[in-house]
């Protein structure tokens, strides 16, 4: 059963939850920032730094449901926990790498411990806020993610510039060790709503392998030999749902999909929003940096653009979404979205900065709008038992994308680095 805690849970998990969700798209967005000076100073060609900025999504991107499973089997607050502990470890170790191999591995690792975060994060704030406070509290968790998003590029430029890449790691593990202090010392009860139930491991291993294969099938495209690749994930999916349909207790249930049209529809709806969006921050670092000559501090900051628009806007779409049905304020933020890309079909090397920043604003309208409805919809569809699983769920939407983008334009992109 949930433990509904001390009153104080819920400003204590809310606070954790904001911490940790600044925490991953910091580290990601800075690291962004830092790769080309990685690249320099580990001698890594293009494919090798691709996975320095991938192997923590790919790991993290297996594993989110199985660790959800765990989270409602054998409470959420511990699986957290462990996951925080693993995460600080990992970015000291990442910090001190003496090599690029080390690096992706310790960057794996890392992977790891954000899985049993992502995991976790909004499943437990989902367990301690009422369904009528549940869109405000995720507003401020959108606009923790923002933020994370806006000072990222910007701290990860600066501390590139006047200390090196390894101090990133650094404030990373130091936000890590702060919300295990408080997750640690103020966080009473526990959250485990299957509790008792089996965890289905065969299922885990089907999902994760399958996972793997066929994301970094899909980034290896247009080579001919990742269509084979294609193929076996997709037998391993295959292979998986048919396992878990003869479960008693299997880490996804199959009839989310195709009963719960509110579960399966919005989950669809991330997975094309992040599809279309995911590559921007990314693509757009490159382009200023080594189109336009500007600096990594300076390319930071008007990268912040679009994560500074978010933080307005997401507490006041999580909030309307208490009173409003959240797939219309998230419509409206899609429509944003849209708006923005399409701005972004324009650029070149002459464009003026001022369609830069235009097009960041109005997709950081389009996001705002957009996640904590979409989030709220998803976390509400699903009973208490299942709430790890449903978050684990809507993060491997986002997640599943960002490796193929990245890895497909990132060797093409990146200038040599000797």
């Amino acid at each position: 059963m949930d433990s509904q805690g001390p009153t104080i849970n819920k400003g204590v998990v809310l606070s954790i939850a904001i911490l940790s969700s600044f925490l991953t798209p910091f580290t990601s967005s800075s690291i962004n920032i830092a790769l080309p000076s990685i690249g320099n100073k580990l001698s890594l060609d293009a494919i090798s730094l691709n996975w320095v900025a991938t192997a923590y999504l790919l790991a993290a991107a297996a594993l989110l449901v199985p660790f959800g499973r765990l989270a409602d089997i054998y409470g959420r607050k511990r699986i957290f926990q462990i996951g925080i502990v693993i995460d600080a470890i990992a970015s000291i170790l990442c910090a001190f790498s003496p090599s690029g191999g080390w690096l992706i591995f310790f960057r794996a690792l890392e992977g790891v411990g954000g899985s049993m975060i992502f995991g976790t994060a909004i499943a437990l704030l989902t367990s301690v806020f009422p369904a009528q406070e549940r869109g405000r509290a995720l507003g401020f968790i959108g606009a923790a993610t923002y933020v994370g998003l806006a000072v990222g590029p910007l701290v990860g430029g600066f501390v590139t510039q006047h200390s090196g890449w390894q101090g990133i790691f650094f404030i990373n593990a130091l936000i890590g060790i702060i919300i295990a202090i408080i997750c640690f010392s103020r966080l009473r009860g526990e959250w485990a709503g299957a509790r008792g139930e089996k965890f289905d491991s065969i299922g885990s291993i089907f999902f994760s392998l399958a996972m793997v294969i066929l994301i970094y099938a899909f980034s290896l495209l247009p080579a001919l030999w990742s269509l084979g690749l294609i193929l076996l994930g997709l037998v391993g999916f295959v292979a998986f749902i048919r396992w878990e349909m003869k479960q008693k207790f299997p880490v996804l249930r199959v009839e989310f999909f195709n009963r719960n049209r509110v579960f399966a529809m919005s989950n669809l709806a991330a997975l094309l929003n992040y599809c279309a969006t995911t590559g921007v921050g990314f693509l757009l670092s490159l382009y200023l940096q080594y189109i336009n000559g500007f600096d990594p501090g300076r390319a930071g900051l008007i990268l912040i653009t679009q994560p500074i628009v978010m933080v307005i806007c997401a507490p006041i779409a999580g909030n309307l979404s208490d009173k409003i049905e959240p797939r219309i304020i998230a419509s409206i933020g899609m429509a944003f979205t849209t708006a923005g890309l399409v701005m972004m079909i324009f650029l070149g090397s002459a464009t003026s900065l001022v369609l830069v920043f235009a097009s960041l604003a109005v997709q950081g309208i389009g996001f705002g709008f957009f996640v904590p409805p979409n989030t709220n919809a998803v976390m509400s569809s699903v009973e208490r038992k299942f709430y790890g699983v449903a978050s684990g769920t809507l993060g491997t939407m986002r997640l599943m994308v960002i490796f193929p983008q990245i890895s497909t334009f990132l060797p093409d992109l990146m200038i040599p680095f000797r």
